[in-house]
């Protein structure tokens, strides 16, 4: 089953809004769980990434970050979904 990740941090905005944008989109689509992951916890996180959150990971790749972006998500789960598909006997 594919990972999505939300690299975020306490009183982020942005990423509470991402997090609202994602759960608003799991009624329309199926999505697999998100797991939170606070950048302030990782030390190598919070250097890669304190510019740019929220970030929503797939499987460890970026796939958007500052905003979701809807069509970028379902394009990346739909090439893991096919890929998966294509590997299995």
């Amino acid at each position: 089953m594919p990972t999505l990740e939300l690299l975020s941090r306490d009183g982020c905005g942005l990423c509470e809004e991402m997090a609202r944008a994602l759960e608003a989109l799991r009624f329309r689509f199926p999505l697999p769980p998100v797991v939170v992951v606070d950048i302030d916890t990782d030390p190598a996180l919070q250097r890669r990434f304190i510019l740019e959150i929220p970030v929503l990971r797939l499987d460890g790749h970026v796939v958007c970050h500052g905003h979701l972006d809807e069509a970028r998500l379902r394009g990346a789960l739909g090439a893991t979904r096919a890929a998966r598909e294509a590997g299995s006997p």
